[in-house]
């Protein structure tokens, strides 16, 4: 019960002065809430207006972006497809390699010294690392 009566009396203290309002009072102060939202609505455009200016920069930078990355992937899958010609070349080369046998044997021996050869590099550099 005590805050119905807390309620009503600030009620009525906020309202005490309004009967006593003429109403010539009541319409300066009507037109001086109308420039203060005049105002406030003129700082929200204007901060729209600066957001809308940031995000027009950030999309076109976006958009340059996205343009630099096309032209990169173009020339990258340029590249690519240059590297396939030639891989397909090689391949052709080796395949005529070893049609014949006797290319086969020499391409055999030519492995066995290369793996011969790493394989005792490996070994020599191993006991100068035990023996250091």
């Amino acid at each position: 019960m005590s805050y119905r009566r807390d309620h009503h009396s600030s009620k009525s203290a906020l309202f005490d002065g309004f009967d006593k309002l003429e109403e010539g009072g009541l319409r300066a102060s009507s037109s001086f809430s109308h420039e203060i939202e005049d105002h406030d609505n003129d700082k929200a455009i204007d901060s729209l207006q600066d957001r809308v200016a940031f995000l027009k920069r950030l999309t076109g930078d976006i958009h340059d972006e996205v343009e630099s990355h096309n032209r990169l992937l173009d020339r990258m899958g340029n590249g690519m497809d240059a590297t396939r010609g030639i891989m397909s070349g090689t391949m052709d080369r080796f395949k005529k390699v070893f049609e014949k046998k006797s290319n086969r044997r020499m391409c055999t021996l030519v492995v066995g010294f290369v793996v011969s050869f790493l394989i005792i590099y490996y070994l020599v550099r191993m006991l100068r690392y035990v023996r250091g």
